[in-house]
Protein backbone atom coordinates (compact mmCIF):
# COMPACT_ATOMS: atom_id res chain seq x y z
CA UNK A 1 0.00 0.00 0.00
CA UNK A 2 1.25 3.59 -0.90
CA UNK A 3 2.16 5.62 1.79
CA UNK A 4 0.06 9.03 1.93
CA UNK A 5 1.95 12.43 1.90
CA UNK A 6 2.03 13.71 5.06
CA UNK A 7 1.32 17.32 5.19
CA UNK A 8 5.41 18.50 5.75
CA UNK A 9 5.87 16.46 1.94
CA UNK A 10 3.08 18.19 -0.02
CA UNK A 11 3.95 21.36 1.84
CA UNK A 12 7.83 20.66 0.30
CA UNK A 13 6.12 20.03 -2.41
CA UNK A 14 4.83 23.43 -3.10
CA UNK A 15 7.67 25.14 -2.31
CA UNK A 16 9.95 25.45 -4.78
CA UNK A 17 13.59 23.98 -4.60
CA UNK A 18 15.88 26.77 -3.14
CA UNK A 19 13.18 29.56 -2.71
CA UNK A 20 14.11 30.24 0.83
CA UNK A 21 17.82 30.28 0.01
CA UNK A 22 16.49 32.74 -2.85
CA UNK A 23 14.32 34.60 -0.31
CA UNK A 24 17.36 34.86 1.95
CA UNK A 25 19.76 36.17 -0.38
CA UNK A 26 16.99 39.15 -1.46
CA UNK A 27 16.71 40.20 2.21
CA UNK A 28 20.50 40.47 2.73
CA UNK A 29 20.79 42.24 -0.74
CA UNK A 30 18.28 44.92 -0.07
CA UNK A 31 19.87 45.22 3.44
CA UNK A 32 23.11 45.47 1.83
CA UNK A 33 21.67 48.40 -0.85
CA UNK A 34 21.12 50.89 2.54
CA UNK A 35 22.85 49.30 5.30
CA UNK A 36 26.79 48.72 4.41
CA UNK A 37 27.38 48.52 8.11
CA UNK A 38 26.16 45.49 8.87
CA UNK A 39 27.64 43.59 5.47
CA UNK A 40 28.71 40.70 8.03
CA UNK A 41 25.44 39.72 8.38
CA UNK A 42 24.67 39.03 4.62
CA UNK A 43 26.59 36.01 3.92
CA UNK A 44 29.74 35.76 1.40
CA UNK A 45 27.14 35.38 -1.29
CA UNK A 46 25.99 39.02 -1.08
CA UNK A 47 29.70 40.19 0.44
CA UNK A 48 31.46 39.74 -2.83
CA UNK A 49 28.43 41.58 -4.47
CA UNK A 50 29.64 44.69 -2.79
CA UNK A 51 32.81 44.20 -2.96
CA UNK A 52 32.68 45.56 -6.89
CA UNK A 53 32.88 48.90 -7.57
CA UNK A 54 29.38 49.18 -9.56
CA UNK A 55 27.54 47.98 -6.58
CA UNK A 56 28.37 51.40 -4.73
CA UNK A 57 26.72 53.45 -7.81
CA UNK A 58 23.72 51.25 -7.66
CA UNK A 59 23.18 51.65 -3.71
CA UNK A 60 23.13 55.10 -4.49
CA UNK A 61 20.90 55.21 -7.32
CA UNK A 62 18.53 53.22 -4.90
CA UNK A 63 18.83 55.54 -1.88
CA UNK A 64 18.36 58.46 -3.78
CA UNK A 65 15.23 57.49 -5.38
CA UNK A 66 13.99 56.56 -1.82
CA UNK A 67 14.88 60.13 -0.52
CA UNK A 68 12.85 61.58 -4.05
CA UNK A 69 9.86 59.71 -3.52
CA UNK A 70 9.38 61.10 -0.05
CA UNK A 71 10.30 64.21 -0.66
CA UNK A 72 7.79 64.66 -3.83
CA UNK A 73 5.28 62.42 -1.31
CA UNK A 74 5.50 65.11 1.40
CA UNK A 75 5.73 68.34 -0.08
CA UNK A 76 4.24 70.43 3.21
CA UNK A 77 6.79 68.94 5.18
CA UNK A 78 9.71 69.53 3.02
CA UNK A 79 8.12 73.42 2.36
CA UNK A 80 8.39 73.48 6.38
CA UNK A 81 12.18 72.23 7.24
CA UNK A 82 13.53 73.00 4.07
CA UNK A 83 14.83 70.68 1.06
CA UNK A 84 18.68 69.75 2.97
CA UNK A 85 16.61 69.31 6.21
CA UNK A 86 14.12 66.75 4.65
CA UNK A 87 16.59 65.10 2.66
CA UNK A 88 18.77 64.19 5.49
CA UNK A 89 15.72 62.64 7.40
CA UNK A 90 14.69 60.86 4.10
CA UNK A 91 17.97 59.28 3.84
CA UNK A 92 17.88 57.73 8.08
CA UNK A 93 14.24 56.83 7.08
CA UNK A 94 15.07 55.01 3.89
CA UNK A 95 17.76 52.43 5.77
CA UNK A 96 15.08 51.44 8.03
CA UNK A 97 12.40 51.06 5.97
CA UNK A 98 12.95 49.89 2.03
CA UNK A 99 9.79 50.26 -0.53
CA UNK A 100 7.44 47.19 -0.27
CA UNK A 101 5.85 48.29 -3.42
CA UNK A 102 7.25 49.12 -7.21
CA UNK A 103 5.12 52.35 -7.16
CA UNK A 104 7.05 55.00 -5.36
CA UNK A 105 3.86 56.78 -5.30
CA UNK A 106 3.20 54.43 -2.45
CA UNK A 107 6.54 55.20 -0.63
CA UNK A 108 6.66 56.88 2.90
CA UNK A 109 2.87 55.29 5.15
CA UNK A 110 5.31 54.78 8.13
CA UNK A 111 6.84 58.41 7.61
CA UNK A 112 4.76 60.32 9.71
CA UNK A 113 5.65 57.86 12.98
CA UNK A 114 9.07 58.00 12.47
CA UNK A 115 8.53 61.87 11.83
CA UNK A 116 7.27 61.77 15.73
CA UNK A 117 10.12 59.82 17.26
CA UNK A 118 12.98 61.51 15.20
CA UNK A 119 15.23 63.65 17.72
CA UNK A 120 16.15 66.09 15.48
CA UNK A 121 12.17 67.09 14.85
CA UNK A 122 11.65 67.23 18.94
CA UNK A 123 10.79 71.23 18.39
CA UNK A 124 9.00 70.89 15.72
CA UNK A 125 5.65 68.49 17.50
CA UNK A 126 3.07 69.51 14.48
CA UNK A 127 5.66 68.18 11.59
CA UNK A 128 4.08 64.51 12.22
CA UNK A 129 0.77 65.71 11.47
CA UNK A 130 1.13 67.29 9.13
CA UNK A 131 3.14 64.65 7.27
CA UNK A 132 0.18 62.77 8.10
CA UNK A 133 -2.24 64.96 6.31
CA UNK A 134 0.34 64.41 3.33
CA UNK A 135 -0.44 60.94 3.39
CA UNK A 136 -4.10 61.25 3.13
CA UNK A 137 -3.44 63.16 -0.34
CA UNK A 138 -1.70 60.42 -1.63
CA UNK A 139 -4.02 57.94 -0.13
CA UNK A 140 -6.95 60.03 -1.14
CA UNK A 141 -5.12 60.15 -4.80
CA UNK A 142 -4.80 56.61 -5.18
CA UNK A 143 -8.28 55.02 -3.99
CA UNK A 144 -10.62 53.78 -6.25
CA UNK A 145 -12.94 55.62 -8.18
CA UNK A 146 -16.78 56.32 -7.07
CA UNK A 147 -19.73 58.82 -7.90
CA UNK A 148 -20.48 60.65 -4.67
CA UNK A 149 -23.51 60.69 -3.23
CA UNK A 150 -25.60 63.57 -4.35
CA UNK A 151 -26.60 66.54 -1.66
CA UNK A 152 -30.35 66.05 -3.93
CA UNK A 153 -30.53 62.59 -2.77
CA UNK A 154 -30.44 63.29 1.06
CA UNK A 155 -33.21 66.01 0.80
CA UNK A 156 -35.42 64.09 -0.99
CA UNK A 157 -35.73 61.53 2.00
CA UNK A 158 -39.05 61.80 3.99
CA UNK A 159 -38.04 62.95 7.65
CA UNK A 160 -38.66 59.20 9.13
CA UNK A 161 -36.35 57.73 6.06
CA UNK A 162 -33.75 60.40 6.75
CA UNK A 163 -33.41 59.40 9.95
CA UNK A 164 -32.77 55.83 10.06
CA UNK A 165 -30.77 56.35 6.49
CA UNK A 166 -26.74 55.62 6.70
CA UNK A 167 -24.07 57.77 4.77
CA UNK A 168 -21.34 55.85 4.03
CA UNK A 169 -17.95 57.67 3.83
CA UNK A 170 -16.58 58.45 -0.23
CA UNK A 171 -13.50 55.19 -0.47
CA UNK A 172 -11.05 58.65 -0.56
CA UNK A 173 -12.38 60.17 2.17
CA UNK A 174 -9.44 60.33 5.01
CA UNK A 175 -10.02 62.62 8.13
CA UNK A 176 -8.80 63.61 11.58
CA UNK A 177 -9.56 65.82 14.32
CA UNK A 178 -5.73 67.74 15.60
CA UNK A 179 -6.76 68.33 19.05
CA UNK A 180 -4.62 71.05 20.22
CA UNK A 181 -2.49 72.34 17.05
CA UNK A 182 -3.75 73.82 13.86
CA UNK A 183 -2.42 71.00 11.78
CA UNK A 184 -5.18 72.01 8.79
CA UNK A 185 -3.81 75.36 8.76
CA UNK A 186 -0.05 74.79 8.84
CA UNK A 187 -0.96 71.83 5.72
CA UNK A 188 -2.88 73.80 3.66
CA UNK A 189 -0.42 76.97 3.84
CA UNK A 190 2.82 74.90 2.83
CA UNK A 191 0.77 71.76 0.45
CA UNK A 192 0.71 74.38 -2.31
CA UNK A 193 3.43 76.33 -3.60
CA UNK A 194 3.28 80.10 -3.77
CA UNK A 195 0.48 80.58 -0.89
CA UNK A 196 1.17 84.28 -0.11
CA UNK A 197 -0.98 84.07 3.28
CA UNK A 198 1.20 85.27 6.26
CA UNK A 199 -1.76 86.21 8.93
CA UNK A 200 -0.89 84.91 12.12
CA UNK A 201 -2.50 81.05 12.65
CA UNK A 202 -4.88 80.96 16.12
CA UNK A 203 -3.07 78.31 18.47
CA UNK A 204 -6.12 75.55 18.49
CA UNK A 205 -7.56 72.62 17.04
CA UNK A 206 -8.82 71.88 14.33
CA UNK A 207 -10.11 69.13 11.94
CA UNK A 208 -9.27 68.09 8.75
CA UNK A 209 -10.82 65.78 5.46
CA UNK A 210 -8.84 65.27 2.44
CA UNK A 211 -11.02 63.82 -0.20
CA UNK A 212 -11.10 63.08 -4.26
CA UNK A 213 -14.63 62.70 -4.91
CA UNK A 214 -14.26 62.78 -8.66
CA UNK A 215 -10.90 63.92 -10.43
CA UNK A 216 -9.27 66.23 -8.44
CA UNK A 217 -8.10 65.83 -4.44
CA UNK A 218 -10.00 68.35 -2.08
CA UNK A 219 -9.38 69.20 1.33
CA UNK A 220 -11.84 71.02 3.65
CA UNK A 221 -11.13 72.25 7.59
CA UNK A 222 -13.24 70.44 9.56
CA UNK A 223 -15.00 70.93 13.62
CA UNK A 224 -15.20 68.83 15.99
CA UNK A 225 -18.45 67.99 15.46
CA UNK A 226 -17.91 67.77 11.87
CA UNK A 227 -14.97 64.83 12.47
CA UNK A 228 -17.40 62.87 14.93
CA UNK A 229 -19.90 63.23 12.60
CA UNK A 230 -18.02 60.93 10.04
CA UNK A 231 -16.55 58.97 12.42
CA UNK A 232 -20.19 58.01 13.25
CA UNK A 233 -20.83 57.38 9.68
CA UNK A 234 -17.95 54.95 9.17
CA UNK A 235 -18.91 52.88 12.20
CA UNK A 236 -22.18 52.64 10.24
CA UNK A 237 -24.59 54.22 12.17
CA UNK A 238 -27.54 55.68 11.36
CA UNK A 239 -27.97 59.73 10.34
CA UNK A 240 -29.99 60.41 13.52
CA UNK A 241 -27.06 58.79 15.92
CA UNK A 242 -24.73 60.32 14.13
CA UNK A 243 -26.20 63.58 14.40
CA UNK A 244 -26.05 62.97 18.34
CA UNK A 245 -22.48 61.88 18.25
CA UNK A 246 -21.80 65.51 16.67
CA UNK A 247 -23.54 67.31 18.92
CA UNK A 248 -22.09 65.38 21.66
CA UNK A 249 -19.05 66.73 20.60
CA UNK A 250 -19.55 69.85 19.23
CA UNK A 251 -23.04 71.11 21.51
CA UNK A 252 -24.58 73.64 19.34
CA UNK A 253 -23.52 72.30 15.98
CA UNK A 254 -25.16 73.62 13.02
CA UNK A 255 -26.07 70.00 11.89
CA UNK A 256 -27.96 70.98 8.50
CA UNK A 257 -24.62 72.93 7.50
CA UNK A 258 -22.32 70.30 8.68
CA UNK A 259 -24.18 67.86 6.51
CA UNK A 260 -24.26 70.83 3.24
CA UNK A 261 -20.99 71.16 3.22
CA UNK A 262 -19.62 67.25 3.94
CA UNK A 263 -22.19 66.50 0.66
CA UNK A 264 -20.62 69.44 -1.28
CA UNK A 265 -16.60 68.17 -0.69
CA UNK A 266 -18.13 64.78 -1.68
CA UNK A 267 -16.84 63.33 1.81
CA UNK A 268 -19.89 60.58 0.86
CA UNK A 269 -20.25 57.54 -1.35
CA UNK A 270 -22.77 55.31 -0.71
CA UNK A 271 -26.22 55.87 0.74
CA UNK A 272 -28.62 53.10 2.52
CA UNK A 273 -31.95 53.46 2.89
CA UNK A 274 -34.05 51.38 4.56
CA UNK A 275 -36.63 50.33 2.64
CA UNK A 276 -39.97 49.33 4.36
Amino acid sequence: MRRRAAPRDLAMKLVPPGSSRLRRFQEHFSRALVDPAHLSDCGAGVARLVGQPGFAVYRNTVLKGCIDALVGNFPAVTRLVGDEWMRAAASVFARENLPSSPMLLEYGAPFPAFLATFEPAAGLPYLPDVARLDRFWTEAHRARDQQPVPPEAVSALAPDALAAAVLHPHPAARWAWFGTQPIFTIWARNRIEGCTDESEIPWRGEGALVVRPVDEVQWLALSRGDVAFLDACSAGWTLADAAMAALEAEPGIDLSQTMARLLAAGAFGQLSVERH
